[in-house]
């Protein structure tokens, strides 16, 4: 921890020099979600939670080529104990594997107290410089990172992946990073970086060369990440076709390809291809296919198929092999939209749901509502490792969403 801090005095300390012609813009939010779990295929009472959350967000830019990024989270919750532990749905603050060092993220109770139906959870998640030159675009310290133009599942996305039934998928959790940005042409970019874990350590820490550029109308990006030992390679397509979007993104997994011995695991692929449209403004839709080749032979196995290393470092969550993705949103007055998505999984016809309605309650506050809906053939005996469908392993989800910016 005192090497971080270090970092941001040193940060500070130079931005100093420069105070001049300084600007500094303050600015966040505060959101409150209210849930209620259903597990319909146990005898198990309904359990809840009051998920509170406060970011504040600085930024300092001493100099036109120069500036500070900063965000912090506090985050009280009221809920079933259980759910600190075993939450099936993110809804709070979370924590990234690819941190230098960082805070423990819960305040209260402490490690060695037993815990209540009250926590409260911290985050310093945005602690970054950025030097702007005529060559190149440089930033060191803690920022977002995620690429894809997948709308429901980022094949390419798993340094920081939020899973599809995240609630609050506004800020992407920060990682430690040194990454440098290098414009070529007018819409193409080379995008390099090192991405931090855990004491500097280079197998809990990444690498990565991306890049990015436009022809025929169509945007290309190729990205080569080697991430705990394991090697990605990504394409990522999207263009126009007509009045339509589409989109292509892919990724090929390598397991550790320099392992001195041999391992069980499979290399696999996964990939995500969908179109979108947009009627008069009002109403948009779209539809995604996903195919997911991780290994599936140990399926009806929970606990030995999240074993595999794509559950454990490669962002992957889903279990079957062939989803399908449709979504459509519509605005039915100036300050109300409606909006649902569906996860249909393709081997066990198990599915997802979540509408959703929005009211915009006045500028910079928000009011929504909404559920998620899961059905599919309940576990065997009641027991999750015996599972016969991917989404009869899900409870049903019911919650408020109350948000003020500032």
């Amino acid at each position: 921890m005192n090497r971080y801090l270090l970092f941001l005095i040193t940060i500070l300390t130079i931005s100093q020099i420069y105070t001049s012609h300084a600007e500094i813009r303050i600015s966040g939010y505060y959101k409150n979600f209210f849930t209620t779990f259903d597990t319909p295929y146990t005898d198990e009472p309904l359990t809840g939670a009051v998920v509170n959350r406060l970011r504040l967000n600085l930024t300092y830019n001493p100099t036109d080529t120069l500036s500070c990024a900063f965000a912090y989270d506090f985050a009280p919750r009221v809920q079933d104990p259980s759910l600190f532990t075993e939450s099936p749905f993110a809804i709070g603050t979370t924590s990234s594997r690819y941190r230098l060092v960082d805070f423990h993220s819960r305040i209260y109770p402490t490690e060695d107290e037993l815990i209540g139906s009250v926590g409260i959870y911290h985050n310093l998640d945005r602690a970054s410089v950025q030097i702007s030159t005529e060559f190149a675009d440089i930033s060191i310290g803690r920022e977002a990172i995620a690429w894809g133009s997948a709308r429901i599942i980022n094949p390419t996305d798993v340094v920081a992946p939020y899973n599809f039934d995240q609630l609050d998928t506004e800020d992407r959790i920060g990682v430690d990073a040194v990454r440098i940005r290098i414009p070529v042409g007018v819409l193409g970019e080379i995008d390099s970086g090192y991405i931090i874990g855990d004491n500097f350590e280079f197998e809990k820490s990444a690498i990565f060369l991306r890049t990015q550029f436009n022809t025929f109308e169509t945007d290309f990006s190729m990205i080569l990440l080697e991430y705990q030992k394991d090697l990605l390679i990504g394409l990522d397509i999207a263009r126009g076709i007509g009045g339509a979007g589409f989109w292509l993104e892919t990724s090929y997994l390598f397991i550790d390809p320099l392992a001195d011995v041999a391992h069980t695991y499979q290399n696999y692929f996964r990939g995500s291809i969908g179109i979108d449209y947009s009627f008069g403004g009002e109403t948009y839709t779209f539809i995604e296919y996903h195919f997911n080749g991780v290994n599936s032979a140990e399926s009806q196995n929970l606990m030995k198929h999240l074993e595999h290393p794509a559950y454990e470092r490669g962002g992957v969550y889903l279990l079957g092999n062939h989803y399908l993705a449709p979504g459509v949103s519509h605005q039915l007055t100036p300050l109300i939209s409606l909006s649902g998505q569906m996860l249909l999984n393709l081997s066990d016809m198990s599915t997802w749901i979540a509408p959703q309605i929005a009211y915009n309650v006045a500028e910079d506050v928000h009011l929504s509502l909404g559920c998620f809906f899961s059905f599919g053939k309940p576990p065997l005996n009641d027991d999750p490792n015996q599972y016969q469908s991917e989404f009869g392993l899900y409870p049903n989800l019911f919650f408020s969403s109350f948000s003020v910016y500032f």
